[in-house]
């Protein structure tokens, strides 16, 4: 059975303009970029052009692109590394209720240290307020960390107000961007972010390879000691490889954003109509205008999302629930209990993500089977029994 992915949102499959770039670097152009002789240099020119690629992408300068092991430990470093820098300043973080467990966490973490952070909330439509933004804000602030969009309902926020606020109120701001970056235009510069995470394996390059974006105005402590790559920052051998492949992804991302996302939201959006025309007691989560091209989120009423998603499994459908990276737990998605959904409807999610290799005909392939598959399984409910019975 041939599988039609609608996971793009967890990891994307690696384009075969990307992974050439990488054959390359594995197999012939092996050297280590530190080294001096010109056989390696080869290995640092494709490091500085896959840096010089990726500032592209959102409007930075190459000098201030920082190549990391993921997404998560750009996150980490970004959050960490200004509590250091800035703790004779205060100890003060303003993050949201529904940011990637990469920040939760690490924020979390800060707090045993002695931070404060404070958790603004969200509106029912997955949006955070820029106003709640500037109301949070203490003379003890050191550090504002908003996600570009959400990585389980998609919705965009509002990026570039809070950077404003942030710059206007000496306040360094952080964006979690790995969801956003390739998919919408970002310009850190008009922005004013100061400091930007992102993954490659979100825009069709390899796993294992991130960048964090560091403005000129942040200094941020090493994360990694020993030797003096990535500027003294972050030391150990590059990945030269995977950070060729991310260069090459960044390329293709920039010069395909228009087309793609125009072709993918249009799929979006004939998804959304056929589940919400077909399937009754559905919604989409979030905000429909202000969401990434390729995500939709939905709820079914009496049901449990993993179980649609076995089903779908067994029909050759990838999906999921929410985020991959919590996939396996029981526990329903702090996403959407932030958004105000009780526990009985946050366990009933589905996120279908599209991406560039996806195509109307999947969709239509998908619409015809999941009615029957809500269906089936609410025949099964007793949830949904009991609310047949109550309509009678």
């Amino acid at each position: 059975m041939n599988k039609i992915y609608f996971d793009n949102a967890a990891t994307t499959p690696v384009a075969e303009e990307v992974f050439e770039q990488m054959q390359n670097y594995f197999k012939n152009e092996y050297g280590n970029p530190s080294s001096i002789y010109s056989f390696a240099r080869n290995a640092k020119n494709a490091v500085d052009d896959a840096r010089a690629s990726v500032a592209r992408l959102i409007g930075a300068d190459a000098g201030r692109i920082i190549f990391t092991g993921s997404g998560t430990e750009a996150d980490n470093w970004a959050i960490k590394g200004v509590a250091e820098a800035c703790a004779n300043k205060g100890n003060h973080i303003i993050t949201t209720a529904f940011e990637h467990h990469a920040v939760l966490h690490t924020c979390e973490y800060l707090e045993k240290k002695g931070y404060e952070v404070t958790y603004l909330p969200v509106s029912k439509n997955g949006l955070v307020s820029a106003e709640d933004v500037a109301k949070a804000i203490k003379p003890t602030t050191i550090l504002i960390t908003v996600m570009f969009a959400n990585n389980e309902i998609g919705t965009i926020q509002p990026i570039a107000e809070i950077g404003s606020i942030a710059r206007d109120r000496g306040v360094l701001f952080h964006t979690d961007a790995v969801q956003a970056v390739g998919h919408i235009p970002i310009d850190v510069k008009q922005m004013n972010i100061d400091l930007l995470s992102m993954s490659a394996h979100k825009i069709y390059g390899p796993k294992g390879v991130g960048a964090l974006y560091v403005g000129r105005n942040v200094k941020l402590p090493s994360f990694l000691h020993g030797g003096g790559q990535e500027y003294g920052k972050r030391a150990g051998t590059e990945n030269v490889a995977g950070i060729a492949g991310f260069g090459k992804a960044a390329e293709l991302a920039l010069e395909g954003m228009t087309r793609e996302t125009s072709r993918v939201l249009a799929l979006r959006e004939r998804l959304v109509d056929g589940v919400l025309n077909t399937i009754p007691h559905s919604r989409l989560n979030g905000d429909r205008a202000k969401r990434l091209p390729g995500n939709a989120s939905f709820i079914f009423e009496f049901i449990e999302g993993e179980s649609v998603l076995l089903m779908l499994d067994m029909k050759g459908f990838c999906a999921s629930s929410g985020s991959a990276c919590t996939s396996g737990s029981l526990d329903p998605s702090h996403v959407l209990l932030s958004i105000g959904l009780p526990h009985e409807l946050a366990h009933g999610s589905l996120r279908l993500t599209l991406g560039k290799f996806n195509t109307e005909q999947e969709v239509d392939q998908l619409l015809e089977i999941l009615p029957g598959v809500v269906d089936k399984l609410r025949q099964m409910s007793p949830l949904y029994e009991d609310y047949c019975r109550n309509q009678q």
